[in-house]
């Protein structure tokens, strides 16, 4: 389990995170999100000890890292894949990482045929291409069968089953039970991936919640519905209106497609909710749709004033 309790980090005039509480808990893949200069990468840097908070603490398992015994069988990470000796095989990468924190050497091994490395494990790592070199940080990161994994943009540079299997490995990885912190900005296979989300923006916490609940964003819930008849149609948005003045729980919507005048939109209520009401009511259905938010919307309207680097084209939900 990661535990971040109000965490803060100052470069100079700039505040890069700013008083993030969050509890990363294991058994599921949580997703991390935020615009580019978010702070996720500070954040990641300040659990793993290579960057000091300002304020605040970064725990991993109840500690900090650097009071971790065996850090590396505690808490696997990869946050430049990139980042080793060109000149070194990836085996004799890997084994450098093994004999210095105690592991036996047959792991290398195995963490090369996980990742599919194996027939390639004696090439030089500067000849790797970027996603050959993702699999090998993720070896590295798997090296001491840690119990925590800490992930910055692993599928950068894969190809489509180079990223289906990363998919595969990290649900694997939570199944365990293992806690898995995921940042990713491709946010169709954060979709497919992630239990939990933690979003940021400019540093602060925006949201910190299951992906389902993140989807269906409470007044965010929409749904198309197609009254043929215009009187009955009337009746059902008399009866929205009436359940948005007795909940206070939900604001209720409902606009007429200017494409098909039959069809109403109501926002805020879920297609069960409608047609229970639509069936009060009396009213004949011909349609009744859940219409589903992707990941990629809901990301871009939570963070629409959260952006850092807007381009002149797009002034909200831009992502690297």
């Amino acid at each position: 389990m990661i535990t971040l309790r109000g965490l803060s980090k100052r470069y100079g005039e700039t505040v890069a995170v700013n008083d993030l509480t969050v509890d990363v808990r294991e058994g599921k893949v949580t997703g991390f999100l935020g615009p580019n200069g978010a702070g996720k990468s500070t954040t990641m840097r300040m659990i793993l000890g290579l960057d000091h908070p300002s304020r605040g603490r970064a725990l991993v398992n109840g500690r900090p890292y650097t009071a971790l015994r065996h850090p590396v069988r505690e808490v696997g990470a990869l946050l430049d894949a990139k980042a080793l000796h060109p000149a070194r095989s990836a085996r004799s990468h890997l084994v450098a990482q093994a004999r210095s924190n105690g592991i036996p050497v047959r792991r290398v091994d195995e963490v090369l045929e996980t990742v599919g490395l194996a027939k390639a494990a004696r090439r030089r790592a500067g000849t790797y291409s970027l996603g050959m070199s993702q699999r090998l940080g993720v070896a590295g990161a798997l090296l001491g069968d840690p119990s925590t994994l800490i992930l910055d943009e692993p599928v950068n540079g894969l190809d489509p089953d180079g990223v289906r299997w990363m998919r595969d490995l990290v649900r694997s990885q939570a199944a365990q039970g293992r806690t898995v912190f995921l940042s990713s900005h491709l946010m169709s296979e954060m979709q497919l991936t992630a239990d939990h989300l933690v979003v940021i923006g400019r540093g602060r916490l925006l949201a910190d919640t299951s992906m389902a609940d993140f989807l269906a964003g409470g007044s965010r819930a929409t749904v198309r519905v197609r009254v043929p008849d215009p009187e009955e149609r009337a009746v059902l948005v008399r009866g929205l209106a009436a359940t948005d003045r007795s909940d206070a729980t939900a604001t209720v919507s409902v606009t007429v497609d200017t494409a098909d005048r039959d069809e109403i939109v109501v926002t805020g209520r879920t297609a069960g909710q409608v047609g229970d009401l639509a069936h009060r009511c009396g009213v004949r259905l011909h349609q009744l749709t859940d219409v589903h938010v992707s990941l990629e919307q809901a990301y871009m309207d939570l963070t629409a004033r959260s952006v850092e680097y807007a381009t002149g084209a797009r002034t909200e939900g831009e992502t690297r």
